[in-house]
C-alpha cells in the first residue's frame, strides 16, 4: 500500500499507486476545468502532487499545453532567472561488475577498453578541466568493489581539491557512484562532496530487475532506498533521475515525483537536482533496441511539467542531448548543463581513438566549453560557475528555505556574474569575452539590493585587476 513516509521502497514507490495515477490522468486528459485549476494553482510556485502533474503530462489539448509551457518559463525565470550553472563529468574508472543491459560498462562487454585513472592521471585530467575554466565536477565510476572501492573515490576527491593550476581550482565535487552504506556516505560527506547523485534508471520493479539481471545493482530496494541512507549519512544535497527510454515514460515520470515527495516527507527536503537523461548510443548499446524511447516533443513536455511540479529543484541536462534540444529545454526548466564533456576515462588529456573506446555513451553536443558559454551568452543567459552555496553551508533545507523565500537571488545573481567574470578574464576567447562583458554590464543594474550591487561592482573591478574567488 502506498505510503510516502515509509522507508520501504515498494511502499513509497507503490506500483498500484502509479498505475492508478496513470489511469486517472488518462481519464482526465481532456478535462479542461481540472487542467486549468491545476495550472492556476501551480502559479503559487508551491509545486504539484504526482497525480496533478500526471494529468498535465497526459493532456493533449494544444492550447492547454501552451499554457503549461508559458507557466514553466515563468517559474523558471522567477526562481532561477537567466542563470545556467556549468559543470563537467570526470570518469574515473569503467570497471564494473553489474550486468545492466543498457550500459556498455556491463561485465560481459569484452569490446570496451577497461581503464582506471591513477591519482596522477586524475591530477592531469583536473588540470585539463581547469584550463577550460571548469569549477564544478561530477565524478563517475562503475560499480566494482575491487577496482573502485570507496577509498579510491575518497582519495580521488582529495586529489581533485588539492590541484591549484594557474587561476584554476575545482571548488565543488559532486559524486555519481553506486548505492552504498550509511557509513560510506558519511565518509563521502566528510570528504567534502557537494551533491550525491544516483539515477534510478526506472522505478518499475519488474522492468528494473529485467534490466539489471546480475550484479549488486539488481537489488531494487537497496538502490531505491539509497537516498534515504545518503541523507542519514549527513549528505544534505541529493540528486535523482531516471534514464528515459528504458521503461514507459509516464510510469517513471510519476515515480520520480513520488521519490521527491518521499524525501520531502521523510527527510524534510526534496532532491537538490533532477536529471533527465535519455538513452543514447554507446559501445554495444543501440537505443533502437529499447521500444520505450521518447520523442523530442515528449521530452520537452516532461521538462516543462517537472519545472512546474518541483519549482525549486535544479534540473540537469547533459551533452547526451543535441544543441537544438538543449536550447528548447533551457527556457522551460533546465538550470544546469555540462559543457566540453568527455564520457571516456582519461578523455580530457588524451581523446580516444575510435578503436579504443571507454566511453559510457556518445556525446551529442561536442562543442567546447567556450563555444557553449558563447552560445549561452548569445541566447541571453548568464553562464554561472558559482559554487558558493555549497562552500558557505547553504545546503539541504537551509538552501531550500532561502530559495523559497526569494532571498537566494541576493547571492545567486552577483555570484553568477562574478564567476562569469573570472571565466572571461582567464579562459574566454575574444568574442566570448566581448559578449560576456556586455551581459555583465546589462545585468548589474538588475541586482535589486543596493548594498549587494555595490559590493559586486567593487569585486568585478578587483577581478579585472587579478584577484579571484569572491562570493556572497
Amino acid at each position: 500500500m502506498y505510503n510516502m513516509k515509509s522507508k520501504v521502497a515498494t511502499e513509497f514507490i507503490d506500483d498500484q499507486e502509479i498505475l492508478d495515477t496513470i489511469a486517472y490522468a488518462k481519464a482526465n486528459k481532456s478535462n479542461r476545468e481540472l487542467i486549468d485549476s491545476i495550472i492556476e494553482r501551480a502559479k503559487d510556485c508551491k509545486g504539484l502532487s504526482h497525480k496533478e502533474a500526471a494529468v498535465l503530462l497526459e493532456c493533449d489539448l494544444e492550447d492547454e499545453i501552451e499554457k503549461m509551457f508559458t507557466l514553466a518559463q515563468e517559474i523558471k525565470q522567477k526562481v532561477y532567472g537567466n542563470r545556467i550553472v556549468m559543470f563537467a563529468p570526470l570518469y574515473l574508472s569503467n570497471y564494473c561488475v553489474n550486468g545492466c543491459v543498457y550500459c556498455p560498462y556491463h561485465l560481459k562487454n569484452k569490446s570496451i577498453s577497461r581503464k582506471k585513472l591513477s591519482q596522477e592521471d586524475i591530477a592531469r585530467e583536473v588540470v585539463a578541466l581547469q584550463d577550460m575554466g571548469h569549477k564544478r565536477l561530477v565524478l563517475e565510476t562503475g560499480e566494482d568493489p575491487v577496482n573502485n572501492p570507496v577509498e579510491y573515490v575518497l582519495d580521488s576527491i582529495k586529489t581533485i581539491y588539492s590541484i591549484k593550476h594557474k587561476n584554476g581550482a575545482i571548488r565543488r565535487v559532486n559524486i555519481n557512484i553506486a548505492a552504498t552504506t550509511v557509513e560510506n556516505y558519511r565518509k563521502l560527506k566528510d570528504a567534502g562532496i557537494g551533491t550525491y547523485i544516483l539515477f534510478q534508471e526506472t522505478y518499475n520493479k519488474k522492468s528494473y530487475e529485467e534490466l539489471h539481471p546480475t550484479g549488486p545493482k539488481r537489488d531494487y530496494a537497496y538502490h531505491t532506498e539509497a537516498m534515504d541512507r545518503a541523507m542519514e549519512g549527513g549528505i544534505d544535497d541529493v540528486g535523482v533521475g531516471v534514464l528515459f527510454g528504458l521503461n514507459m515514460y509516464r510510469y517513471d515520470f510519476i515515480g520520480l515525483l513520488m521519490h521527491a515527495e518521499h524525501l520531502e516527507a521523510t527527510m524534510g527536503v526534496g532532491p537538490h537536482t533532477i536529471s533527465v537523461p535519455r538513452i543514447r548510443p554507446a559501445d554495444d548499446i543501440d537505443p533502437e533496441n529499447f521500444s520505450n524511447a521518447i520523442s523530442d516533443d515528449v521530452f520537452e513536455k516532461i521538462v516543462a511539467i517537472l519545472r512546474i511540479a518541483v519549482p525549486y529543484t535544479g534540473m540537469i541536462v547533459s551533452t547526451r542531448e543535441s544543441p537544438n534540444i538543449r536550447k528548447r529545454v533551457l527556457k522551460l526548466g533546465i538550470s544546469q548543463i555540462s559543457g566540453g564533456s568527455s564520457t571516456s576515462v582519461g578523455g580530457y588529456v588524451e581523446p580516444e581513438a575510435e578503436d579504443d573506446n571507454s566511453a559510457q555513451f556518445d556525446v551529442n553536443d561536442t562543442r567546447t566549453l567556450d563555444e557553449i558559454v558563447n552560445w549561452l551568452l548569445g541566447l541571453g543567459y548568464i553562464p554561472s560557475f558559482c559554487t558558493a552555496c555549497y562552500r558557505e553551508g547553504r545546503t539541504g533545507d537551509r538552501f531550500m528555505k532561502l530559495v523559497k523565500s526569494g532571498q537566494i537571488v541576493n547571492c545567486c545573481q552577483p555570484n553568477a556574474l562574478m564567476t562569469l567574470k573570472e571565466y572571461l578574464e582567464d579562459y574566454a576567447s575574444k568574442d566570448t569575452k566581448k559578449k560576456g562583458e556586455k551581459v555583465i554590464l546589462d545585468e548589474i543594474p538588475r541586482i535589486t539590493n543596493e548594498k549587494v550591487r555595490k559590493i559586486a561592482e567593487e569585486h568585478l573591478i578587483e577581478l579585472h585587476a587579478g584577484k579571484r574567488d569572491f562570493r556572497f
